[in-house]
């Protein structure tokens, strides 16, 4: 199978890894040239993947359109505020065969689009039937490794997911398919939102108890906006929903859950987004759920007080206690 997966960073680096190890003949898009001319020349991602090899048959390139061309998947691990732009540069070329599997985590700012949305919108001929998400607990610099990993596949149709499926497995890489593509994608975005609220609570010395609380209320209003969203309740007990919550509040290896303990210990948003050399989703997902919560009408606690910390400079004290003090009610 012919591969792209655009994005070098640590994700779409480990991808093409788990892929190349497949078999597949495997193009690895980087943005800067800068980036592609130092992976080839060192075999290895030293900004976002440090101290794993990158093997002498994946193909790593620069140049957008012509690492697309007669690719029978595209694998979009570009994050997820600079997908359309991404996107329009490939929309002219003949893609409607090719099946694009999307692993981006987010909802898009200005239209509140989640990711499958985005690709649909530009990709015009696109067919949905091609399109997938592959979500869940999963971070780079464990797969990179070969931890045993389990995530899933979700498509609109059932022989994209499964294609994706057999392109993915590995000993070490378990992939499961659903047929519940918002679903899954909700879940691998929202969860971000709830992780800084998890390292809010770390830095700001809390326990195990304040972050059990935060994690299985925060599956309550995952669950809540998912549903008004259109995804299937069921969706967030699996791997994109409270499996991929669990790992990203709990991992030392979660930069939404290190923003939120930067937080939590009184450094302002700016001056750690600026040391930071990867994304954290979270902090542009949060924009994206307040504008949904208020479209729908729709109440979601522990997510606004991560909004008001992020964007309004409430102080993560405040915001623990507004959340402690609101008025009892049934669980």
């Amino acid at each position: 199978m012919k591969v792209t997966v655009l994005g070098a960073g640590s994700w779409g680096t480990t991808l093409a890894l788990v892929l190349l190890g497949n078999g597949h003949d495997v193009t690895l898009w980087a943005f800067m040239l800068e980036q592609a001319e130092l992976m080839r020349e060192k075999r290895e991602n030293s900004e976002f993947l440090p101290g794993i090899p990158l093997p002498p048959n994946l193909k790593i390139m620069n140049d957008l359109e012509a690492s697309c061309i007669g690719r029978d998947m595209i694998v979009m691990a570009v994050p997820s505020q600079y997908l359309r732009s991404v996107i329009q540069r490939i929309a002219p070329l003949p893609l409607e065969h090719t099946i694009i599997c999307n692993v981006a985590k987010g909802i898009e700012n200005e239209s509140l689009m989640t990711m499958s949305e985005v690709i649909l919108d530009v990709l015009q001929h696109e067919r949905a039937e091609n399109l997938a998400i592959l979500s869940g607990p999963s971070h780079a610099e464990e797969v990179s490794r070969q931890i045993p990993t389990a995530v899933v596949a979700a498509s609109f149709k059932a022989k994209t997911s499964k294609v994706v499926q057999d392109a993915f497995m590995t000993k070490y890489f378990r992939v499961y398919v659903n047929d519940d593509i918002r679903g899954v994608e909700l879940g691998g975005s929202l969860k971000n939102v709830i992780a800084i609220a998890a390292g809010i609570s770390d830095g700001a010395g809390f326990g195990d108890n304040t972050k059990a609380a935060i994690m299985t209320r925060g599956i309550y209003e995952i669950t809540r906006l998912g549903v008004k969203l259109g995804a299937k309740p069921r969706t967030f007990a699996g791997l994109s929903g409270m499996g991929d919550l669990i790992v990203t509040c709990m991992s030392h290896h979660s930069r939404n859950r290190y923003v939120g303990e930067q937080l939590g210990k009184g450094r302002k948003l700016d001056e750690v987004l600026k040391e930071m050399t990867m994304v954290a989703e979270g902090v542009a997902t949060a924009r994206s759920v307040r504008a949904l919560e208020k479209k729908y009408d729709i109440e979601l606690p522990i997510m606004t007080e991560v909004h008001q910390v992020l964007f309004e400079d409430k102080d993560p004290m405040k915001a623990t206690y507004d959340l402690m003090t609101r008025h009892g009610r049934g669980e």
